[in-house]
């Protein structure tokens, strides 16, 4: 996750405040509770398209063999994402291992799967992380029972078709075209 200047500028003052909660002025509550609001944000939007990967990534393994280029492109990103590859994409590549890519990423997952098994066994499975508090008064900040002032909703006019409250990208806004590495440039030798 990546912050902005004034993002890093809230978070700086923020942990000031914890540090020293005296000097709390209301600009910097304000400051830092829409601060949380957009980490909030960015994780909602981090599971959405995590979800979006895994489903993309489920139809492509329906669809092979034809979709072997896709799927193996896919699947790379999920384990760099860090994906544990489940039973259908192991009996997939599998199936698919005569591919050298395909058998290189068949160990990869088998040895993924193998220690996820051995963790979730020996009871170290990683648990799912708990979902964040929200941030509702910081100690010694002003008054504790006033509530922020609501931000004032920009006027707009009402659309024929509601929308949803987060639209699905689409697969090109979501996953870019990768650029494909450029290879060196061949050594000269004086002779």
């Amino acid at each position: 996750m990546a912050f902005g200047a004034d993002e890093l500028r809230v978070l700086r003052r923020a942990l000031a405040i914890a540090l020293h909660p005296s000097a709390v002025q209301d600009q910097d509550i304000k400051d830092c509770l829409r601060l949380a609001d957009s980490v909030d944000e960015a994780v909602r939007e981090g599971e959405r398209l995590r979800a979006f990967l895994l489903a993309d990534l489920a139809r492509y393994r329906d669809a092979l063999p034809g979709s072997l280029p896709g799927y193996t492109e896919l699947l790379q990103d999920a384990l760099a994402a860090g994906y544990d590859p489940g039973p259908d994409d192991l009996s997939a590549l599998r199936a698919l291992r005569s591919d050298p890519v395909c058998a290189a990423l068949l160990e990869r997952c088998r040895r993924i799967a193998e220690r996820s098994v051995r963790d979730r066994l020996a009871g170290r499975a990683a648990a799912p992380p708990a979902p964040r508090t929200r941030l509702l008064t910081l100690v010694g900040g002003g008054d504790q029972d006033k509530k922020p002032e609501p931000r004032p909703a920009p006027a707009r006019p009402a659309p024929a078709h509601p929308a949803p409250e987060h639209p699905v990208p689409k697969p090109s806004e979501a996953f870019p075209p990768r650029r494909r590495p450029v290879p060196p440039p061949e050594e000269r030798r004086a002779g």
